[in-house]
């Protein structure tokens, strides 16, 4: 494909999103209001019916359209294949608990759905919100994984529904996927949906000085690269729209921070390393921008910079969690990640759960309702200067279980993750 080839491809894949920020923004921005006739009202839960439904439509077009792209460039192999039908079969599984959060994500008036952030393609984040509005609340934003290519801001509903019910509000935000995006484009969108949040959230009623930043999985490569790249910036006296010193703590779980030793791994799981070494002849650019990229976004590598120790001491309080059974990213990456932050004088402690695998202490254990240990752990943290918090965390009846646990295990075996 030539130059001119790819550049129509991408006039048509933004002129697709373009399309499609409008609908999925709409109930974002600021529309005019016409005059009705007294007495006649609009028919308000029709209306929101019809904009759910256009939406849906407007981002499974999209969706469809860019993974026709992308499986272009991965090509369609027996490995992706498997994949692929291990993953209907795991959400099928998943399902019952999946369609009681998803009833939630639509219809609750706790959820605002497709804030605009930015002026970019799926520059957009949620909102979950507590029921009570006595008194500011603490924020945590979180960054979705999807392996850089499947990353949704939805996918952080169960985790937002669940902290809002402590009284926490979560800003789940979402970014573009390659191939709309590469990781400079992912790491530019999370960064403005950061300053989105530090600057806007209380009117939403939350605390600007008790905020938290979380990622999971490819969402925390994201995540930390956004947070090491601002302190470099504000350690350098440049020009920032937040400041990381807003952030009380960051939560990696189940996190790669270290591509050149991710890249054979992730090859043997069937993200190739052409994806990552070098510019694909279909879509003449790769997820990670070449190896000579990956340096600068090995968050790993690049805190053992002397020229950016100044940075480091700005960093927040780093916690790591992850499962020893996690094949998708091995808990290793987050050890010599915490081992590379201590070494270099910042604060980092790494959490590991046994025998959990890369989407159990995400999507199985919450669904799996009860005590969680992972949850109770973050709970625990962001409430710890609050006496009241865990005073009410402590007497917070069991979370309800959303899947039979005979489904739970089956999935805990056929996750592709």
């Amino acid at each position: 494909m030539n130059m001119m080839d790819d550049m129509e491809t991408k006039a048509m894949l933004s002129r697709s999103w373009n399309g499609t920020s409008s609908s999925v923004g709409g109930s974002s921005t600021n529309h005019q209001r016409r005059r009705r006739p007294a007495g006649k009202q609009p028919p308000r839960r029709q209306k929101s019916i019809r904009q759910d439904i256009g939406r849906a439509a407007a981002e499974t077009y999209l969706v469809t359209h860019l993974s026709f792209t992308l499986l272009r460039c991965l090509g369609v192999g027996y490995r992706w294949m498997n994949r692929l039908f291990a993953l209907a079969c795991y959400a099928m599984l998943l399902m019952p608990g999946f369609l009681q959060v998803a009833y939630y994500y639509f219809f609750s008036s706790q959820v605002r759905r497709s804030v605009v952030y930015g002026d970019q393609p799926r520059n957009r984040l949620d909102l979950f919100l507590p029921t009570t509005s006595d008194g500011q609340k603490p924020v945590v934003v979180f960054v979705t994984g999807g392996a850089w290519i499947i990353g949704y801001k939805a996918w952080g509903l169960l985790l937002g529904r669940q902290l809002a019910e402590r009284n926490i509000i979560v800003a789940c935000i979402d970014y573009r996927n390659f191939p709309q995006g590469t990781i400079s484009d992912m790491v530019n969108d999370v960064s403005e949906g950061i300053s989105f949040v530090c600057n806007n959230i209380t009117d939403y009623g939350g605390d600007p000085k008790r905020i938290y930043l979380m990622g999971q999985s490819a969402g925390a490569h994201i995540s930390s690269c956004a947070l090491l790249e601002q302190a470099i910036k504000e350690s350098r006296g440049e020009s920032i729209s937040w400041s990381v010193s807003q952030f009380k703590a960051y939560f990696g779980l189940s996190g790669g921070y270290n591509l050149f030793n991710l890249v054979d791994h992730f090859h043997s799981r069937g993200l190739y390393r052409s994806i990552f070494l070098s510019f694909i002849w279909i879509c003449n650019y790769s997820i990670m921008e070449g190896q000579e990229s990956f340096e600068q976004f090995s968050p790993e590598v690049r805190v053992k910079d002397p020229s950016i120790r100044d940075a480091i001491s700005l960093l927040p309080p780093i916690i790591l969690f992850h499962g020893t059974s996690d094949l998708s990213i091995p808990s290793d990456a987050s050890k010599t990640f915490a081992d590379a932050l201590r070494g270099v004088g910042a604060k980092a402690e790494l959490i590991l759960y046994e025998g959990k695998t890369h989407t159990d202490l995400f999507l199985q254990d919450p669904l799996r309702g009860g005590k969680d240990d992972l949850f109770d752990h973050i709970v625990s943290v962001i409430h710890a200067d609050d006496k009241e918090a865990l005073a009410n965390d402590a007497m917070a009846p069991p979370r309800k279980r959303l899947v039979p646990e005979i489904l739970l295990r089956m999935a805990h075996h056929i996750s592709p993750f």
